[in-house]
């Protein structure tokens, strides 16, 4: 991704919450690789919901840096997982970390799946992008 002028803040670094964005796209990208579309999930009556999201910031990123942005999935036995992401510039420069934890929502229910993982799994193309 490329930082957009418009997405910058005052002192010219990237605004604190389009960091938020740039994880939520790389999270829906990998979705997207291993065979998951947003349809498939409410399909099956299911959504993915953010329950807690922490950012360490470490470099600036300013109007035209150029990013990638990670997305690695951790398992437990529970209702939830956490998500591992790392925005890093072109040179190698870690500009953040992200943590987030997420889980399915049952859509009818309005409340978490107890085993998001069989989720993944079953309506995954390739399972192994999500770590399972």
């Amino acid at each position: 991704m490329t930082v957009r002028g418009y997405e910058t803040d005052v002192q010219g670094h990237l605004n604190q919450a389009v960091y938020l964005n740039y994880a939520e796209h790389a999270r829906w990208s990998l979705l997207q690789a291993a065979g998951i579309r947003q349809a498939d999930l409410v399909g099956r009556g299911v959504g993915p919901v953010a329950l807690e999201t922490t950012i360490r910031y470490l470099r600036e990123l300013l109007a035209g840096d150029e990013v990638e942005v990670t997305c690695g999935f951790e398992w437990g036995e529970g209702k939830t997982f956490r998500i591992h992401q790392t925005v890093r510039k072109t040179d190698g420069t870690v500009a953040a970390e992200i943590t987030a934890v997420g889980g399915l929502m049952d859509l009818k229910a309005r409340k978490l799946v107890a085993d998001p993982r069989r989720y993944f799994e079953d309506l995954a193309a390739d399972p192994g992008l999500f770590g399972l």
